[in-house]
Parts: structure tokens; sequence; C-alpha cells
């Protein structure tokens, strides 16, 4: 069984958001980085960077693929985990913890409404 954290929303390509004020840190779900096996690269955007909800941001590499990264919500790009250039693993050994990717300054919280819960997405993987 996948762990799928209560306190984080959730969107159909598989990336989780963790909201704090207006800041929302993402990351790909435990489900995803197990799909994608051993993770290689990650290519992310520049502090700054514009993002739109339901836009991809960015791609990660596994062995096996190659995978578009979706934003879960629209904004501006205000840190990236940069741990994950010397170390893309961190995400298949801590996805909702260590191997988050970028933080972004929300526009419009009221996105937030459109992305799963945690008993959504549940229901979607199993």
């Amino acid at each position: 069984m996948q762990n799928v954290p209560k306190h984080l929303r959730y969107t159909k390509e598989h990336e989780w958001v963790e909201i704090e004020g207006k800041i929302a840190t993402v990351g790909i779900t435990e489900w995803a980085q197990s799909e994608l096996g051993d993770i290689v690269f990650i290519e992310m955007p520049k502090p700054g960077d514009p993002v739109t909800q339901g836009e991809t941001f960015g791609t990660i590499e596994a062995v096996k693929s190659v995978s578009e990264l979706f934003s879960p919500v629209g904004g501006k790009v205000i840190e990236i985990n940069s741990e994950l250039d010397g170390d893309p693993t961190m995400i298949n050994r801590s996805a909702f913890y260590d191997g988050w990717i970028i933080k972004i300054e929300m526009s419009d919280p009221d996105e937030l409404e459109s992305l799963l819960s945690s008993a959504d997405y549940k229901d979607m993987i199993t």
C-alpha cells in the first residue's frame, strides 16, 4: 500500500503539493517515483520563472523513461531543491519530504480547489 499523506493535495499527473500560506511546495508522489524507477536527472525551472496550473515546469528522467512535471498551481518559482542536482535519487528515497522539487508563490489559492484529496488520489492509484 502506497503512502498518501492526508495533509497534501494531489494532481492526476502524480504531483503533490503542500501549502503554507501562499507558498506551495511541490514534488512527485511515492507511487510516481516507484513507477519511474531509479531517477537519474531532474530538469527544474529557475527561481523567478512563472508557472501555470496544469502546464509543464520541468522533466524527470529515470533509467527507463522521461516524464514531464506538471504544476499543481500557478505563480512564481521562489526556490528549487538544488540538492537534487547532485542526488536526484533523493526523490526515490524520500518523495514526500527531502525529495521536494520546487516552491511556488501562488498567484491564485483558489486553484487548490481543483486538486485531489488524499482519499481521491488513493482511489485513483489503487
